[in-house]
């Protein structure tokens, strides 16, 4: 369900202001597809059109948007007011970055913290999420970039690259496989298998078996990541995930090991995910520069650590 955010208001602001979807971007900063889709979604959560869409004409607002496009207003100004009473927040500008919820332990914080310390006029907030929701954010214009898999993003979102990494197979220490250094698709579908119940995660990795003509034996659908590294500690099957804390134990005490899988096609590249075309005095754009220098493979010691995809 959409609940209406300051945000949305300012977008319905800035089209009845503008007249135009482009003009409206530009004012406030995000892409013009993000800004339909966000207007779309928010016209079908109030349950009428805010504004009439007329070929070759000025958006105009309709009677319910007139009036609603005047509260709207009145509500930012007030915002504006009880956060700075001497109105100099009252232009501040918003950020929001999306997080896919297995990666976010890891590189969440840092980018948070990177975001803040060169972009301190910008109000920064963040979401941790599935797969399903985080692309729901970017596509109605409520997240402005996220850092996820590529997986289940259209063509209309750019792409960078923060790093490829591998799955690996988590099993105890007493397991046959324990002391491998490397493991294959095609060996794993002799042993039970735990993977995520997360929908595009799971589809994802059974893919990948497919592709090899391979069938897996599944013997749980985890709905956490340290659910998955709990059963496969506790030998309830093996464990596969491309998220791999440090320190080499489940949530509950016991130790694990981690073998890579090897097959070359099993690799999947961390992304800074954003519309095609951000405005570039957009706060961001240029957050999108700051995360791609800071999360980036050679960016900082971030890349080097363990971060791997659930």
């Amino acid at each position: 369900m959409l609940y209406l955010t300051l945000r949305h208001y300012e977008y319905i602001c800035a089209v009845a202001r503008h007249g135009s979807l482009s003009a409206a971007a530009e004012a406030v900063h995000v892409s013009q597809p993000a800004l339909s889709a966000a207007l779309s979604r928010i016209e079908d959560h109030l349950g009428h059109p805010l504004f009439l869409r007329r070929r070759g004409a000025a958006l105009a607002l309709t009677p319910q948007g007139r009036l609603f496009a005047e509260k709207a207003q009145a509500l930012l100004e007030q915002a504006a007011q009880l956060e700075d009473p001497k109105g100099a927040g009252a232009g501040q500008q918003q950020l929001v970055l999306a997080c896919f919820a297995d990666l976010a332990p890891f590189l969440l914080a840092p980018a948070l913290k990177a975001l803040r310390e060169a972009l301190p006029d910008v109000e920064i907030s963040h979401r941790a999420c599935g797969f399903e929701p985080l692309i729901a954010a970017l596509t109605g214009g409520e997240a402005d970039l996220a850092i996820t898999y590529d997986l289940g993003l259209d063509a209309g979102f750019s792409r960078a690259e923060l790093g490829r990494y591998v799955p690996h197979a988590l099993v105890p220490p007493e397991h046959p496989l324990a002391k491998r250094s490397g493991i294959t698709l095609e060996e794993l579908t002799q042993y039970p298998l735990v993977l995520s119940q997360e929908g595009m995660s799971l589809q994802h990795m059974l893919g990948l078996f497919k592709t090899h003509g391979l069938v897996p034996r599944i013997a749980h659908r985890a709905d956490s990541l340290e659910l998955l590294r709990s059963l496969a500690a506790n030998g309830e099957g093996v464990g596969i995930s491309y998220s791999l804390p440090p320190g080499g134990m489940s949530y509950d005490g016991k130790p694990l090991r981690a073998v890579p899988v090897t097959d070359p096609a099993a690799s999947e590249p961390v992304i800074l995910a954003a519309h095609a075309q951000l405005p570039g005095a957009s706060p961001a754009f240029q957050a999108h520069e700051i995360l791609r220098n800071v999360l980036s493979a050679g960016g900082s010691d971030l890349a080097q650590a363990d971060h791997h995809v659930d």
